[in-house]
Protein backbone atom coordinates (compact mmCIF):
# COMPACT_ATOMS: atom_id res chain seq x y z
CA UNK A 1 0.00 0.00 0.00
CA UNK A 2 3.21 2.38 0.78
CA UNK A 3 4.69 1.58 -2.28
CA UNK A 4 3.19 4.09 -4.59
CA UNK A 5 3.57 7.16 -2.31
CA UNK A 6 6.82 6.35 -1.60
CA UNK A 7 8.06 6.06 -5.31
CA UNK A 8 6.04 9.63 -5.73
CA UNK A 9 7.95 11.06 -2.61
CA UNK A 10 11.66 9.71 -4.00
CA UNK A 11 10.67 11.12 -7.88
CA UNK A 12 10.75 14.73 -6.39
CA UNK A 13 13.44 14.03 -3.69
CA UNK A 14 16.42 16.18 -3.34
CA UNK A 15 18.50 14.42 -6.01
CA UNK A 16 22.18 14.08 -3.62
CA UNK A 17 22.82 11.16 -1.70
CA UNK A 18 22.78 11.37 1.48
CA UNK A 19 25.94 10.44 3.85
CA UNK A 20 25.81 8.06 6.30
CA UNK A 21 23.55 9.04 8.75
CA UNK A 22 21.31 10.60 6.25
CA UNK A 23 22.75 13.39 6.28
CA UNK A 24 23.21 15.94 3.10
CA UNK A 25 25.91 18.56 2.62
CA UNK A 26 25.30 21.88 1.97
CA UNK A 27 24.54 23.05 -1.65
CA UNK A 28 25.88 26.43 -1.32
CA UNK A 29 28.22 26.93 -3.80
CA UNK A 30 32.12 28.73 -2.92
CA UNK A 31 31.71 32.39 -1.45
CA UNK A 32 28.04 32.27 -1.39
CA UNK A 33 26.87 34.48 1.74
CA UNK A 34 24.49 32.05 3.12
CA UNK A 35 24.67 33.24 6.77
CA UNK A 36 25.18 36.94 5.39
CA UNK A 37 20.96 36.87 4.18
CA UNK A 38 19.96 34.73 6.45
CA UNK A 39 20.63 35.67 9.66
CA UNK A 40 19.45 39.60 9.10
CA UNK A 41 15.97 37.80 7.99
CA UNK A 42 16.23 35.71 10.77
CA UNK A 43 17.07 38.41 13.56
CA UNK A 44 13.55 40.72 12.04
CA UNK A 45 11.61 37.55 12.56
CA UNK A 46 13.03 37.08 16.24
CA UNK A 47 12.25 40.78 16.93
CA UNK A 48 9.20 41.06 15.25
CA UNK A 49 7.64 37.64 17.05
CA UNK A 50 8.61 38.73 20.64
CA UNK A 51 7.19 42.71 19.79
CA UNK A 52 4.86 42.13 22.77
CA UNK A 53 6.96 41.12 25.57
CA UNK A 54 7.88 44.86 25.04
CA UNK A 55 4.51 46.33 25.17
CA UNK A 56 4.39 45.20 29.30
CA UNK A 57 6.35 45.50 32.30
CA UNK A 58 6.07 41.73 32.78
CA UNK A 59 4.58 38.97 31.31
CA UNK A 60 4.01 36.42 33.86
CA UNK A 61 4.54 35.19 37.67
CA UNK A 62 7.44 33.10 36.69
CA UNK A 63 9.17 36.27 35.39
CA UNK A 64 7.83 38.34 38.73
CA UNK A 65 9.34 35.71 40.25
CA UNK A 66 13.03 35.42 38.99
CA UNK A 67 13.07 39.77 39.40
CA UNK A 68 12.25 39.51 43.27
CA UNK A 69 14.76 36.81 43.43
CA UNK A 70 17.32 38.60 41.46
CA UNK A 71 16.63 41.42 43.74
CA UNK A 72 17.18 39.37 47.18
CA UNK A 73 20.24 37.92 45.95
CA UNK A 74 22.09 41.05 45.30
CA UNK A 75 20.99 42.43 48.87
CA UNK A 76 22.90 39.17 50.54
CA UNK A 77 20.23 36.16 49.90
CA UNK A 78 21.64 32.78 49.37
CA UNK A 79 20.05 30.77 47.02
CA UNK A 80 18.46 27.53 48.24
CA UNK A 81 18.64 28.97 51.84
CA UNK A 82 17.20 32.47 51.76
CA UNK A 83 16.38 32.23 48.55
CA UNK A 84 14.02 29.62 47.15
CA UNK A 85 12.53 27.97 44.50
CA UNK A 86 11.16 24.60 42.84
CA UNK A 87 13.98 25.55 39.45
CA UNK A 88 17.76 25.39 38.88
CA UNK A 89 19.73 28.64 39.38
CA UNK A 90 20.95 29.66 35.84
CA UNK A 91 18.24 31.80 34.88
CA UNK A 92 17.63 33.30 38.41
CA UNK A 93 21.79 33.96 38.05
CA UNK A 94 21.23 35.53 34.52
CA UNK A 95 18.71 37.78 36.10
CA UNK A 96 20.73 38.74 38.92
CA UNK A 97 23.88 39.35 36.52
CA UNK A 98 21.47 41.84 34.23
CA UNK A 99 20.31 43.56 37.18
CA UNK A 100 23.92 44.09 38.42
CA UNK A 101 24.41 45.65 35.03
CA UNK A 102 21.36 47.68 33.95
CA UNK A 103 19.52 48.04 37.05
CA UNK A 104 16.54 45.96 38.86
CA UNK A 105 14.25 48.65 37.79
CA UNK A 106 13.24 47.06 34.12
CA UNK A 107 12.83 43.76 32.64
CA UNK A 108 13.63 45.36 29.25
CA UNK A 109 17.35 43.40 29.26
CA UNK A 110 16.16 40.21 30.09
CA UNK A 111 13.61 40.59 27.09
CA UNK A 112 16.14 41.26 24.58
CA UNK A 113 18.66 38.38 26.02
CA UNK A 114 14.98 36.36 25.25
CA UNK A 115 15.25 37.62 21.77
CA UNK A 116 19.12 36.56 21.24
CA UNK A 117 18.08 33.02 23.05
CA UNK A 118 14.95 32.61 20.20
CA UNK A 119 17.61 34.08 17.27
CA UNK A 120 20.31 31.64 18.82
CA UNK A 121 18.16 28.56 18.62
CA UNK A 122 16.42 29.48 15.25
CA UNK A 123 20.80 29.75 13.52
CA UNK A 124 21.03 26.27 15.56
CA UNK A 125 18.52 24.50 14.17
CA UNK A 126 19.48 26.29 10.75
CA UNK A 127 23.10 24.58 10.99
CA UNK A 128 21.57 21.16 11.86
CA UNK A 129 19.11 21.35 9.15
CA UNK A 130 21.17 22.30 6.91
CA UNK A 131 23.89 19.80 7.52
CA UNK A 132 21.47 17.03 6.63
CA UNK A 133 19.25 17.86 4.09
CA UNK A 134 20.87 21.19 2.20
CA UNK A 135 20.56 25.20 2.02
CA UNK A 136 16.50 25.17 2.15
CA UNK A 137 16.28 22.91 4.67
CA UNK A 138 18.21 25.14 6.70
CA UNK A 139 16.51 28.45 5.87
CA UNK A 140 12.69 26.40 6.17
CA UNK A 141 13.91 25.02 9.80
CA UNK A 142 14.92 28.55 11.19
CA UNK A 143 11.75 30.17 9.62
CA UNK A 144 9.59 27.28 10.79
CA UNK A 145 10.89 27.90 14.35
CA UNK A 146 10.52 31.63 14.69
CA UNK A 147 7.12 31.69 13.40
CA UNK A 148 5.66 28.72 15.89
CA UNK A 149 7.82 30.05 18.37
CA UNK A 150 4.83 32.30 20.09
CA UNK A 151 2.21 29.94 19.14
CA UNK A 152 0.98 29.63 22.29
CA UNK A 153 -1.04 31.72 25.24
CA UNK A 154 1.40 35.56 25.22
CA UNK A 155 1.53 35.10 28.86
CA UNK A 156 3.44 31.94 28.57
CA UNK A 157 5.31 32.31 24.66
CA UNK A 158 6.29 36.40 25.80
CA UNK A 159 7.83 35.62 28.83
CA UNK A 160 11.34 36.32 29.47
CA UNK A 161 11.58 32.87 31.64
CA UNK A 162 12.90 29.51 32.40
CA UNK A 163 12.01 27.44 29.04
CA UNK A 164 13.12 30.81 26.14
CA UNK A 165 15.98 30.37 28.08
CA UNK A 166 16.26 26.64 28.41
CA UNK A 167 15.53 26.26 24.54
CA UNK A 168 18.96 27.25 22.63
CA UNK A 169 21.08 24.81 25.18
CA UNK A 170 18.77 21.96 24.29
CA UNK A 171 19.17 22.84 20.65
CA UNK A 172 23.59 23.28 20.98
CA UNK A 173 23.33 20.06 22.82
CA UNK A 174 22.15 18.23 19.12
CA UNK A 175 24.41 20.76 17.19
CA UNK A 176 27.17 19.44 19.16
CA UNK A 177 25.98 15.60 19.18
CA UNK A 178 25.39 15.84 14.94
CA UNK A 179 28.92 16.86 14.65
CA UNK A 180 30.36 14.25 17.52
CA UNK A 181 31.50 17.10 19.60
CA UNK A 182 30.72 15.52 23.20
CA UNK A 183 32.03 17.16 25.77
CA UNK A 184 30.46 20.04 24.37
CA UNK A 185 27.42 18.09 24.25
CA UNK A 186 27.01 17.58 27.75
CA UNK A 187 27.91 20.85 28.79
CA UNK A 188 25.17 21.87 26.56
CA UNK A 189 22.65 19.23 28.53
CA UNK A 190 24.26 20.15 31.79
CA UNK A 191 23.14 23.83 30.66
CA UNK A 192 19.57 22.71 30.10
CA UNK A 193 18.79 21.11 33.07
CA UNK A 194 20.31 24.19 34.86
CA UNK A 195 17.80 26.37 33.13
CA UNK A 196 14.72 23.94 33.79
CA UNK A 197 15.12 20.49 35.19
CA UNK A 198 13.06 19.48 32.14
CA UNK A 199 15.96 20.73 29.82
CA UNK A 200 17.99 17.22 30.21
CA UNK A 201 15.15 15.67 28.13
CA UNK A 202 17.66 16.43 25.46
CA UNK A 203 20.34 13.86 26.74
CA UNK A 204 18.03 10.86 25.35
CA UNK A 205 18.45 11.81 21.85
CA UNK A 206 22.09 13.40 22.38
CA UNK A 207 22.84 9.47 23.91
CA UNK A 208 21.39 7.79 20.59
CA UNK A 209 23.36 9.51 18.72
CA UNK A 210 26.80 8.75 20.60
CA UNK A 211 25.18 5.23 20.56
CA UNK A 212 25.12 5.16 17.14
CA UNK A 213 28.58 6.01 16.64
CA UNK A 214 29.35 2.97 18.79
CA UNK A 215 29.67 4.76 21.67
CA UNK A 216 33.53 4.58 22.42
CA UNK A 217 34.89 4.68 25.95
CA UNK A 218 36.20 8.21 25.50
CA UNK A 219 33.05 9.97 24.09
CA UNK A 220 31.48 8.40 26.73
CA UNK A 221 33.09 9.85 29.62
CA UNK A 222 33.26 13.33 27.71
CA UNK A 223 29.90 13.66 27.20
CA UNK A 224 29.58 12.90 31.14
CA UNK A 225 32.43 14.90 32.09
CA UNK A 226 30.68 17.60 30.00
CA UNK A 227 27.11 17.15 31.60
CA UNK A 228 28.55 16.12 35.36
CA UNK A 229 30.83 19.24 35.53
CA UNK A 230 28.58 22.23 35.31
CA UNK A 231 25.76 20.33 37.45
CA UNK A 232 28.23 19.84 40.46
CA UNK A 233 30.00 23.25 40.03
CA UNK A 234 25.96 24.44 40.54
CA UNK A 235 25.51 22.85 43.63
CA UNK A 236 29.01 23.73 44.69
CA UNK A 237 28.06 27.53 44.06
CA UNK A 238 25.37 26.84 46.26
CA UNK A 239 24.41 24.59 48.35
CA UNK A 240 24.54 20.70 47.33
CA UNK A 241 22.06 19.59 49.86
CA UNK A 242 19.51 22.90 49.10
CA UNK A 243 20.27 22.33 45.33
CA UNK A 244 19.09 18.44 45.62
CA UNK A 245 16.34 19.41 47.49
CA UNK A 246 15.16 22.19 45.55
CA UNK A 247 15.71 21.29 41.98
CA UNK A 248 14.42 17.30 42.59
CA UNK A 249 13.51 15.59 45.81
CA UNK A 250 11.46 18.16 47.02
CA UNK A 251 8.68 18.60 44.68
CA UNK A 252 6.82 15.74 45.07
CA UNK A 253 3.59 17.00 46.02
CA UNK A 254 3.91 19.19 43.51
CA UNK A 255 4.36 16.86 40.92
CA UNK A 256 1.27 14.30 41.86
CA UNK A 257 -1.69 13.96 39.64
CA UNK A 258 -3.54 13.51 42.24
CA UNK A 259 -6.07 16.69 43.08
CA UNK A 260 -8.07 18.79 40.51
CA UNK A 261 -7.24 16.17 37.60
CA UNK A 262 -9.98 17.40 34.81
CA UNK A 263 -8.77 20.93 35.56
CA UNK A 264 -5.40 19.65 34.76
CA UNK A 265 -6.42 17.39 31.84
CA UNK A 266 -8.66 20.63 30.42
CA UNK A 267 -5.85 22.46 30.45
CA UNK A 268 -3.17 20.48 29.08
CA UNK A 269 -5.90 19.20 26.03
CA UNK A 270 -6.29 23.57 25.58
CA UNK A 271 -2.87 23.77 25.50
CA UNK A 272 -2.20 21.12 23.02
CA UNK A 273 -4.43 23.01 20.76
CA UNK A 274 -2.83 25.82 20.77
CA UNK A 275 0.18 24.62 19.78
CA UNK A 276 -1.64 22.50 16.57
CA UNK A 277 -3.07 25.29 15.25
CA UNK A 278 -0.10 27.19 15.35
CA UNK A 279 1.91 24.78 14.02
CA UNK A 280 -0.98 24.03 10.97
CA UNK A 281 1.69 24.15 8.67
CA UNK A 282 4.02 21.73 9.68
CA UNK A 283 2.01 18.81 11.45
CA UNK A 284 0.85 17.40 7.71
CA UNK A 285 3.64 17.52 5.56
CA UNK A 286 4.88 15.33 8.80
CA UNK A 287 2.44 13.43 9.22
CA UNK A 288 2.37 12.20 5.67
CA UNK A 289 5.68 12.28 4.76
CA UNK A 290 8.08 11.05 7.74
CA UNK A 291 5.82 7.79 8.47
CA UNK A 292 6.65 6.77 4.91
CA UNK A 293 10.03 8.23 3.82
CA UNK A 294 13.02 7.15 5.17
CA UNK A 295 14.93 11.26 6.00
CA UNK A 296 17.37 9.86 8.53
CA UNK A 297 15.24 11.93 11.01
CA UNK A 298 14.88 8.92 14.12
CA UNK A 299 17.23 11.25 16.26
CA UNK A 300 14.64 14.24 15.98
CA UNK A 301 11.16 12.21 16.86
CA UNK A 302 13.57 10.24 19.76
CA UNK A 303 13.95 14.59 20.66
CA UNK A 304 10.29 14.96 20.53
CA UNK A 305 9.24 12.30 22.19
CA UNK A 306 11.44 13.21 25.31
CA UNK A 307 10.38 16.37 24.85
CA UNK A 308 6.89 15.24 25.11
CA UNK A 309 7.89 13.54 28.01
CA UNK A 310 9.06 16.40 30.14
CA UNK A 311 5.79 18.54 29.11
CA UNK A 312 3.72 15.35 30.84
CA UNK A 313 6.38 15.10 33.76
CA UNK A 314 4.58 16.62 36.83
CA UNK A 315 1.12 16.43 35.45
CA UNK A 316 0.24 20.09 35.12
CA UNK A 317 0.59 21.03 31.49
CA UNK A 318 1.33 24.72 31.63
CA UNK A 319 1.40 26.53 28.11
CA UNK A 320 5.05 26.92 28.96
CA UNK A 321 6.33 23.88 28.73
CA UNK A 322 5.42 23.13 25.20
CA UNK A 323 7.38 25.63 24.78
CA UNK A 324 10.36 22.67 24.47
CA UNK A 325 8.57 20.91 21.62
CA UNK A 326 8.86 23.79 19.06
CA UNK A 327 12.51 22.71 18.32
CA UNK A 328 12.15 19.48 17.50
CA UNK A 329 8.92 20.18 15.36
CA UNK A 330 10.62 23.18 13.65
CA UNK A 331 13.53 19.80 12.42
CA UNK A 332 10.99 17.46 11.37
CA UNK A 333 8.74 19.71 9.24
CA UNK A 334 12.14 20.87 7.30
CA UNK A 335 12.95 17.44 7.18
CA UNK A 336 9.64 16.38 5.71
CA UNK A 337 9.74 19.31 3.28
CA UNK A 338 12.63 18.72 1.63
CA UNK A 339 11.47 15.59 0.12
CA UNK A 340 8.06 17.14 -0.86
CA UNK A 341 7.66 19.98 -3.75
CA UNK A 342 9.07 23.30 -3.28
CA UNK A 343 5.37 24.54 -3.63
CA UNK A 344 5.01 22.33 -0.31
CA UNK A 345 7.34 24.55 2.10
CA UNK A 346 5.63 27.81 0.19
CA UNK A 347 2.29 26.62 1.51
CA UNK A 348 3.62 25.68 5.13
CA UNK A 349 5.43 28.90 5.63
CA UNK A 350 2.54 30.98 4.46
CA UNK A 351 0.13 28.49 6.62
CA UNK A 352 2.92 29.19 9.77
CA UNK A 353 2.61 32.67 8.81
CA UNK A 354 -0.60 33.45 9.03
CA UNK A 355 -0.77 31.36 12.66
CA UNK A 356 2.21 33.34 13.87
CA UNK A 357 0.17 37.06 12.66
CA UNK A 358 -2.26 35.75 14.71
CA UNK A 359 -0.93 35.17 17.96
CA UNK A 360 1.25 38.46 17.48
CA UNK A 361 -2.19 40.26 17.27
CA UNK A 362 -3.15 38.42 20.51
CA UNK A 363 -0.41 39.49 22.19
CA UNK A 364 -0.36 42.99 20.77
CA UNK A 365 -3.95 43.21 21.75
CA UNK A 366 -5.23 41.36 24.61
CA UNK A 367 -5.83 42.42 28.00
CA UNK A 368 -4.13 41.43 31.23
CA UNK A 369 -6.46 42.09 34.02
CA UNK A 370 -3.87 39.96 36.24
CA UNK A 371 -1.22 42.17 35.35
CA UNK A 372 -2.90 45.24 35.93
CA UNK A 373 -4.77 43.86 39.52
CA UNK A 374 -1.10 43.16 40.65
CA UNK A 375 0.11 46.91 39.46
CA UNK A 376 -2.91 48.16 41.82
CA UNK A 377 -2.05 46.16 44.57
CA UNK A 378 1.41 46.93 44.42
CA UNK A 379 0.83 50.87 44.35
CA UNK A 380 -1.63 50.66 47.10
CA UNK A 381 1.39 48.91 49.49
CA UNK A 382 3.82 51.24 48.15
CA UNK A 383 1.16 54.18 49.17
CA UNK A 384 1.09 52.46 52.84
CA UNK A 385 4.25 51.41 53.28
CA UNK A 386 8.50 53.02 53.26
CA UNK A 387 10.99 52.17 51.42
CA UNK A 388 12.65 50.01 53.94
CA UNK A 389 9.07 48.16 55.18
CA UNK A 390 9.02 44.42 54.59
CA UNK A 391 5.47 43.16 53.07
CA UNK A 392 3.58 39.68 52.85
CA UNK A 393 1.19 38.78 49.90
CA UNK A 394 -0.19 36.21 50.31
CA UNK A 395 -1.15 34.61 46.50
CA UNK A 396 0.10 33.35 43.35
CA UNK A 397 1.76 36.91 42.16
CA UNK A 398 5.13 37.71 43.57
CA UNK A 399 5.36 39.87 40.82
CA UNK A 400 3.93 42.71 43.12
CA UNK A 401 7.02 43.04 45.17
CA UNK A 402 8.89 43.77 42.54
CA UNK A 403 6.31 45.53 40.95
CA UNK A 404 6.04 47.88 44.76
CA UNK A 405 9.61 47.77 45.16
CA UNK A 406 9.38 46.02 48.57
CA UNK A 407 11.41 43.85 50.29
CA UNK A 408 9.18 40.30 51.22
CA UNK A 409 8.81 39.93 54.72
CA UNK A 410 9.74 35.58 53.66
CA UNK A 411 11.97 33.80 51.47
CA UNK A 412 8.54 31.96 50.13
CA UNK A 413 7.53 34.20 47.51
CA UNK A 414 4.28 32.76 46.83
CA UNK A 415 1.03 30.83 48.75
CA UNK A 416 1.70 27.54 46.51
CA UNK A 417 4.97 26.65 48.15
CA UNK A 418 3.10 26.56 51.35
CA UNK A 419 0.11 25.57 50.43
CA UNK A 420 0.71 23.23 47.04
CA UNK A 421 -2.11 25.67 45.22
CA UNK A 422 0.99 25.97 43.16
CA UNK A 423 -0.27 25.74 39.62
CA UNK A 424 -3.80 25.99 40.01
CA UNK A 425 -4.52 22.89 41.64
CA UNK A 426 -7.19 23.47 43.62
CA UNK A 427 -8.30 19.91 44.49
CA UNK A 428 -7.75 18.00 47.67
CA UNK A 429 -4.01 18.52 47.78
CA UNK A 430 -3.95 21.99 49.00
CA UNK A 431 -3.38 22.96 52.81
CA UNK A 432 -0.75 23.08 55.13
CA UNK A 433 0.23 19.61 54.95
CA UNK A 434 0.81 19.52 51.40
CA UNK A 435 3.57 22.60 51.75
CA UNK A 436 7.43 22.17 51.13
CA UNK A 437 8.72 20.48 53.67
CA UNK A 438 9.81 21.95 56.68
CA UNK A 439 8.51 25.38 55.30
CA UNK A 440 5.75 26.36 57.89
CA UNK A 441 8.31 26.19 60.52
CA UNK A 442 10.46 28.38 58.71
CA UNK A 443 7.71 30.75 57.90
CA UNK A 444 6.80 31.14 61.23
CA UNK A 445 10.32 31.83 62.71
CA UNK A 446 10.37 34.51 59.67
CA UNK A 447 7.17 36.59 60.27
CA UNK A 448 8.58 36.69 64.10
CA UNK A 449 11.57 37.57 63.77
CA UNK A 450 10.32 40.62 61.41
CA UNK A 451 6.99 41.22 61.08
CA UNK A 452 5.82 42.78 57.56
CA UNK A 453 4.16 46.04 57.98
CA UNK A 454 1.43 44.86 55.82
CA UNK A 455 -0.35 41.53 54.69
CA UNK A 456 -1.94 41.52 51.71
CA UNK A 457 -4.55 38.41 51.29
CA UNK A 458 -4.83 38.05 47.61
CA UNK A 459 -6.85 34.48 47.61
CA UNK A 460 -9.66 36.19 46.32
CA UNK A 461 -11.70 33.03 47.44
CA UNK A 462 -9.18 30.16 46.25
CA UNK A 463 -8.75 27.32 48.30
CA UNK A 464 -5.50 29.15 49.86
CA UNK A 465 -7.72 31.80 51.50
CA UNK A 466 -6.08 32.34 55.34
CA UNK A 467 -9.38 30.85 56.76
CA UNK A 468 -7.85 27.58 55.45
CA UNK A 469 -4.95 28.13 56.57
CA UNK A 470 -4.86 27.73 60.15
CA UNK A 471 -1.95 28.96 61.11
CA UNK A 472 -2.01 31.77 58.84
CA UNK A 473 -5.19 32.50 60.34
CA UNK A 474 -3.73 32.52 63.63
CA UNK A 475 -1.12 35.22 63.01
CA UNK A 476 -3.39 37.34 61.29
CA UNK A 477 -6.23 37.61 63.90
CA UNK A 478 -3.66 38.26 66.60
CA UNK A 479 -1.31 40.72 64.90
CA UNK A 480 -3.38 42.72 62.10
CA UNK A 481 -6.83 43.73 60.92
CA UNK A 482 -8.23 44.56 57.95
CA UNK A 483 -7.11 48.18 57.24
CA UNK A 484 -8.38 48.05 53.39
CA UNK A 485 -10.24 46.45 50.42
CA UNK A 486 -8.60 46.36 47.02
CA UNK A 487 -10.50 44.49 43.60
CA UNK A 488 -11.02 41.84 46.64
CA UNK A 489 -7.54 41.12 47.86
CA UNK A 490 -7.98 42.07 51.88
CA UNK A 491 -4.45 44.61 52.78
CA UNK A 492 -4.01 43.33 56.83
CA UNK A 493 -2.38 46.13 58.89
CA UNK A 494 -0.22 45.36 61.57
CA UNK A 495 -1.66 46.04 65.17
CA UNK A 496 0.33 48.05 68.01
CA UNK A 497 0.32 46.34 71.01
Amino acid sequence: MLAEPTASLRSVRDPRVPGPRGEYAPDAGPGRPYWARLLPLLAALACVTRLPSLCRPLWSPDEGYLAVQARMLAHGGTLYDTVVDRKPPLVPWLYEGAFALFGDGSLLPLKVLAVLAQLLTAVLLVSVARRRWGDGAGRTAGVLYLLISIGLNPEDAQAAAFEVFMLPCTAAAMWCADRRRWGAAGTAVACAFLAKQTGGAVLLPVGWLLWKGGAPRRDVLRLAAGLGGPVLAAALLTSPSGFLFWTVTGSGAYASFTGSELHVLGRGLVNSAILAAACAGILPPVVRVLRIARTGAGELWLWLAASVAAVLLGFHFFGHYYLQLMPPLALLGAAALQILPRERTVRAILVSGGACAVFLAWGLLAPRPELAHATRLAETVRAHTGPEDRVLFWGMHPEAYWLADRTPASRFLTAGLLTNYSGGRNGPQVGEKYAVTGAWPVFRRELRAAPPALVIDDSRGKPFAPHRVPALHRILTADYEPVLWVEGAVVWGRVER
